[in-house]
């Protein structure tokens, strides 16, 4: 199947007028995040630590790792203000 071509006055219209059709002429299948990608870490922690995670994860209703995710990117951003 070969995607239409459309040009740039049409496309804008489409979306200003939240036509969402206009995602039909985009090809997302290579699509990337940069600064974004994933990269495993291996870290090891005394079992406290764990429970207190838990504790924390199981009281906002998210999993370990999210907890941990949020508490580094909190204070990640207290480093760069």
């Amino acid at each position: 199947m070969t995607k239409q071509v459309i040009d740039a006055e049409e496309l804008d219209r489409m979306f200003d007028e939240g036509d969402e059709r206009y995602l039909d002429y985009f090809d997302f299948s290579k699509t990337t995040r940069p600064g974004l990608e994933q990269e495993k870490v291996s870290i090891s922690l005394p079992k406290w630590m764990l429970s207190s995670l838990d504790k924390e994860a199981e009281r906002i209703g998210v999993n370990r790792q999210a907890v941990i995710k949020m508490w580094l990117d909190e204070k990640i951003a207290t480093l760069s203000a």
